[in-house]
């Protein structure tokens, strides 16, 4: 990942106050769980007898289905809310200026309002006109629009990111607008754009967990169900966040891959298309 397109190189005292804050916060957070489990470890939360209902099979179904659940919602809006973003950067980009106040306006409205906001108009105020969504849309709809305003606004700093030079370029040997910035422009914004679409793909997932506003089952509220049923609130909460954590890892993971293959994809296509490039601007 470009860190140094988003972050300028810290200098040596920076680097010396990086490395005694991350200490300090590792002590901290070390101090913190010691805590937490001298507490839990005390009042007997942590005995084998409170984590048996985890091992039987039924609640191990229960708890896969609210994950499906989970990644299918999250899924969904991410899967629209990247293309939308992408509409929604170009149409701010453009120089019709009716469409760029009207994507400006939409943009800045969406990530001005908060997710549950928007999730309570689609549950009290639509319904009130006769628009009733399912409980699926409740959730998912919210979640894509404010997701793609912030997605907008990603892909616009990254396109904004790269050298003029570089649409001059392709302009230079005869590519369109339109070419230019599908073949030179926006891949190498969304290499830039890759470690801010990875933290809205993490914010996505936990934006689920407005679930148990609309009632969808997803893995906090079912998590509820089951505290519920059993009593077990500790433990059910240590698994529902343990789940979360494993599943942002492997999202980062996914995204440190995609990474590592689109560098040696851009690093090959540079390869060749230098050549070529220099013989037609000369």
């Amino acid at each position: 990942m470009n860190a140094h397109a988003m972050f300028d190189t810290a200098g040596p005292r920076a680097q010396r106050w990086i490395r005694i804050i991350t200490v300090l916060s590792v002590l901290l957070i070390l101090g913190l769980f010691a805590l937490a489990y001298y507490q839990f470890y005390a009042s007997g939360a942590l005995a084998p007898s409170k984590w048996r209902t985890f091992t039987e099979p039924g609640t191990l179904r229960y708890l896969g289905t609210a994950l499906k659940n989970t990644m299918l919602a999250a899924g969904v809006a991410g899967a629209a809310a990247l293309p939308l973003g992408l509409l929604l950067a170009l149409g701010r980009l453009s120089k019709v200026l009716p469409l760029r106040w009207l994507c400006t306006g939409i943009i800045e409205l969406f990530r001005a309002v908060p997710v549950l906001l928007i999730i309570y108009v689609f549950m009290f105020a639509l319904p009130a006109y006769g628009i009733e969504a399912s409980t699926f849309a409740k959730l998912v709809i919210p979640i894509t629009l404010c997701a793609a305003a912030t997605l907008a606004e990603v892909f616009r700093a990254g396109v904004l990111a790269l050298p003029r030079g570089q649409t001059e370029a392709g302009l230079s040997v005869g590519l369109t607008d339109g070419q230019t910035f599908r073949t030179i422009v926006l891949p190498q914004a969304l290499r830039i754009v890759i470690p801010a679409l990875v933290a809205q793909a993490v914010i996505v997932v936990k934006d689920t967990a407005f679930g148990y506003v609309v009632s969808y089952a997803e893995l906090l509220q079912s998590g509820r169900v089951l505290i519920a049923n059993t009593g077990d609130l500790v433990q059910t909460y240590l698994v529902v966040t343990i789940v979360y954590i494993l599943v942002n890892m492997l999202i980062s993971w996914g995204a440190r891959a995609l990474d590592r293959r689109m560098g040696r994809t851009g690093a090959r296509g540079l390869s060749l298309a230098a050549p070529r490039r220099m013989g037609g601007i000369a």
